[in-house]
């Protein structure tokens, strides 16, 4: 009889210590869907981005490779208006310090703006392969929707990231325009909007730059728009670009802290 419930115990004791993600999970993804000036904005650019530049472009492969760009533009703008917008505001408002002083684990309140961000980057994802389906007459396999979600769950770190570093720098009320300032031309710049080759050269000679063109290159590569081989150099480097990111975004919060102490 003793020997079932001490079987049991570490499970329980598991699903314990996963609620605080769990809630902080969903409580994140509620806030960001109610929140319409989010939740409308990075869904419905790409969206309407697709049916003003690809309906045109009916059973072309132009109109499957925007699927893949705008599923990337997607996922920009929710890491970086979801959560470096909202990790600025939340600091200005004292928000974020009584998140540090709550008993929830601190990596919780980061995992949760990620998943919520990736979740809404599916979200876009999955309403391009309708209107790409509907309106664009592309037929996208299961395997090319899964390799796309995956590179889109994989981009979240780099861009969660990023997101987090802005947030600990950037003052909320000028953050809507030095978002766009910054993310805009880097999102044309890696071939978002148009395929690399049709950019001026001076762009594509800089487009491998930027972290934008490698998460670009893994999509594409999933719907056959880029070479597979290239695949691990794309991940490496978005890999060390999360690794650069985060020890900024570590270092500016150390300074922060020391700042109002």
């Amino acid at each position: 009889m003793i020997e079932p419930v001490q079987a049991a115990k570490p499970l329980a004791i598991s699903g314990h210590r996963l609620r605080p993600y769990a809630l902080e999970i969903a409580y994140e993804f509620i806030r960001l869907a109610r929140t319409r000036a989010y939740s409308l904005s990075v869904i419905g650019f790409p969206l309407m981005f697709y049916l003003l530049f690809a309906t045109g472009h009916r059973h072309t492969p132009i109109a499957k490779y925007l699927i893949a760009s705008y599923s990337c533009l997607g996922l920009g703008s929710a890491c970086l208006f979801g959560i470096g917008l909202g990790i600025a505001f939340e600091r200005a408002q004292g928000w974020l310090e009584l998140k540090w002083a709550s008993p929830m684990p601190r990596l919780a309140y980061l995992l949760a703006k990620m998943a919520s961000s990736a979740a809404f980057a599916l979200i876009v994802m999955i309403a391009l392969i309708g209107l790409g389906y509907s309106l664009g007459g592309v037929n996208v396999s299961p395997g090319q929707m899964a390799g796309l979600a995956g590179v889109l769950l994989l981009g979240s770190i780099p861009f969660t990231a990023l997101g987090l570093l802005i947030g600990l720098i950037m003052p909320p009320t000028a953050g809507p325009s030095l978002i766009n300032l910054i993310y805009l031309p880097l999102s044309f710049a890696s071939g978002f909007f148009m395929p690399i080759a049709m950019l001026p050269r001076w762009l594509q000679a800089i487009a491998p730059a930027l972290p934008t063109y490698q998460l670009a290159q893994l999509a594409l590569a999933a719907f056959g728009f880029a070479p597979r081989a290239g695949a691990l150099v794309h991940g490496l480097v978005l890999a060390g670009f999360s690794v650069l990111m985060f020890a900024a975004a570590w270092i500016t919060f150390v300074a922060v802290q020391a700042r109002t102490q």
